[in-house]
């Protein structure tokens, strides 16, 4: 199975503070694969080195096999690394189709030509479509962003990263701030795309964790105690007292 990321080694000090702890791990291709920890356990640093904002004091990324360590952010971006709400800001007085055709014009490199309506443009249009259609907002495609919801907005950029047809597809808990049955469609959106792209995902939220990865990396103070598949996890006594707790021995 082909090799989409891979970290070796990777370390990010913060004056004494070791943010990334000799982190090593891999992404295999078609794959979610989830990175789990309690607050502070470096989930936010190991993203901004992996999107290039962040440059590590130790260690390698390497992307489709090309070593990305020291590539900056716009770069990694044309080579088919995509972070779901970084691709752009959702224009609120834009409909969702608009919002999605504007990332693929901005991905593309042309300037925003918002007077030229780029949802009028083919070339925007189509993919911008399809990319709606996967993550089952395209029956709202012509509805203002300010009328979506949370779920919805959170649909809608993950949409906007799909549409530039990344390779690697890094989601920061996409479940942030949803109530049950938004979480309940965003899991159930995710499992429709699974395989379509590689997918990194951080996320608190560990019924969606569950149901979505298939391995999972457990980080604590920076360092992977533990990476293997959902029920190995689930097993794993060192994670359980480090995070999931003694009661998930019992599910």
């Amino acid at each position: 199975m082909t090799e989409v990321l891979k970290v070796s080694n990777l370390v990010k000090r913060f004056g004494g503070l070791t943010a990334t702890d000799n982190l090593s791990l891999d992404l295999r291709q078609g794959e979610i694969h989830a990175v789990i920890g309690p607050n502070g356990a470096g989930k936010t640093t190991m993203i901004g080195q992996l999107i290039g904002e962040l440059r590590p004091d130790a260690g390698t990324i390497h992307f489709m096999g090309q070593d990305i360590t020291a590539m900056p952010v716009h770069q990694r971006s044309a080579s088919g690394i995509a972070r779901s709400f970084q691709i752009t800001s959702i224009f609120q007085n834009f409909t969702a189709l608009d919002n999605v055709a504007l990332a693929v014009q901005a991905h593309d490199g042309h300037s925003f030509r918002f007077w030229a309506a780029a949802r009028k443009d083919k070339s925007l249009r189509e993919p911008a479509l399809q990319a709606l259609e996967q993550v089952g907002l395209a029956h709202r495609a012509d509805i203002t962003a300010s009328a979506l919801s949370h779920g919805e907005h959170r649909q809608l950029e993950i949409a906007m990263a799909l549409a530039t047809k990344p390779k690697l597809l890094l989601l920061d808990e996409p479940m942030a701030g949803m109530g049950p049955e938004d979480s309940a469609r965003m899991v159930r959106m995710l499992q429709g795309i699974k395989g379509s792209v590689t997918i990194l995902l951080i996320e608190h939220d560990m019924d969606a964790v569950f149901a979505l990865a298939d391995r999972i990396t457990v980080l604590v103070y920076g360092h992977a105690i533990a990476t293997g598949l959902p029920d190995e996890i689930r097993r794993n006594a060192q994670v359980r007292q480090a995070y999931l707790g003694d009661e998930a021995a019992a599910e």
